[in-house]
């Protein structure tokens, strides 16, 4: 038995709309400092205003928010007792809603200890909106949460279903200023968020149509998104996309390329995006040696038009389209190249990395279990650019 789990979606041109035709008292808006730079977090305050509720904005949300940030926002609620909680931005501030959410109805919980099978009893205080401002982490259609535990400078990756946002609004107007460098990076975690949602051992039915969907439109728009800036076909397909992975790979879960993409990213500082989209070829390249996970990559390279005639040529077919796709775009395809850093300073962090890998939550759903050495050879090849072959 399996459960499909979707808030609300409002999508579209001026969906942003739609927080005036809500009912409530009182909202805190959760957001981040260049939320409220762009006025966006003054135009949803201009919205509940139409709709006659009253509203607050908690804007000191970090990128990879952290414990102590989580705790003021939860206070900052209990204060304003809202009944609404709209989440405003990119993954962090709708990570931040999520797990404030969860402490402003519950203050005893320990946050990081959340997880699905113990009730949270939510939404006895307030229901949650939240509003994307970029594409690629489909937090806003999702109940995962990822922040940032800075004692041991790890990402932690927990969450339930209780915290599934109620309306989920994706306009792509939001999304309009993203820069190029976020595009890429963004678009990469929505494009790794479906192929892990396609290939894991979670996945369904009713999830892969969702997944191979967005790879479809990825491939199709996030080249045009990051060399077009103003194109806004490619904005509102890269905005439906991220979504729509989100509520496929949710639905399913990632996979290995996410368990070693938090602790890379967590350890040194590397966006999340950008962490996992140059770890997916490697774990594909990994996970391609499974017969069922190397039949999955050949569907997604068919549905691309690759060389797919078999499942090895099918899977080599879509690593090396991906690879293609990080070079397009700029993004970096080994470790060494985005950290910029020694091999003995890498080495000195490997022993973490695999640690932290294999503690994430994601792990659980990889096709091929890796050993630890298997993680210890898998970092040290990304980290030297070097295809996997074993």
């Amino acid at each position: 038995m399996w459960y499909f789990r979707s808030p609300e979606i409002v999508f579209g041109p001026d969906s942003l709309d739609h927080l005036s035709q809500i009912s409530g008292r009182r909202a805190m808006i959760v957001t981040d400092a260049v939320m409220v730079e762009l006025g966006y977090a003054r135009q949803v305050q201009e919205k509940l205003q139409a709709a006659g509720i009253e509203s607050r904005v908690f804007a000191d949300v970090e990128a990879e928010p952290a414990v102590e940030t989580i705790r003021r926002g939860a206070a900052a609620m209990t204060e304003f007792s809202p009944d609404w909680i709209v989440g405003l931005g990119g993954g962090s501030p709708l990570d931040a809603a999520k797990a404030m959410w969860i402490l402003y109805e519950n203050p005893a919980v320990d946050i990081l200890s959340v997880n699905p099978f113990e009730p949270l009893g939510l939404r006895q205080k307030a229901r949650l909106i939240a509003v994307s401002a970029t594409s690629g982490t489909g937090a806003e259609v999702s109940w995962g949460i990822v922040i940032t535990d800075p004692a041991d400078r790890r990402k932690a990756a927990f969450g339930s279903p209780e915290n599934l946002p109620d309306i989920a609004i994706v306009d792509p107007a939001l999304a309009a200023t993203m820069p190029p460098q976020l595009t890429a990076d963004t678009g990469m975690d929505a494009l790794t968020h479906a192929v892990e949602g396609y290939v894991n051992t979670w996945q369904n039915d009713f999830s892969d149509g969702l997944c191979l969907n967005a790879v479809r439109l990825i491939f199709t728009w996030l080249p045009r998104a990051v060399a077009q800036p103003d194109n806004a076909k490619a904005r509102e397909k890269m905005h439906n996309a991220a979504a729509i992975a989100g509520l496929g790979f949710i639905n399913s879960m990632c996979s290995l390329a996410h368990a070693m993409g938090h602790s890379l990213g967590g350890l040194f500082d590397i966006p999340h995006g950008r962490a996992v989209g140059l770890l997916l070829p490697y774990t594909i390249e990994f996970a391609g040696r499974e017969p069922s996970a190397a039949e999955r990559y050949r569907q997604l390279a068919a549905l691309l038009g690759l060389p797919a005639a078999t499942a090895t040529q099918g899977t080599g077919s879509l690593v090396q389209a991906i690879r293609q796709l990080l070079a397009e775009i700029g993004q970096p395809q080994s470790i060494g190249q985005a950290l910029n850093i020694s091999a003995d300073t890498f080495e000195a962090q490997l022993e973490t990395l695999v640690e932290h890998a294999e503690s994430d939550t994601q792990i659980v759903t990889a096709v091929r279990p890796p050993e630890t050495e298997d993680l210890r050879r898998l970092f040290r090849h990304a980290f030297l650019g070097q295809s996997i072959n074993w």
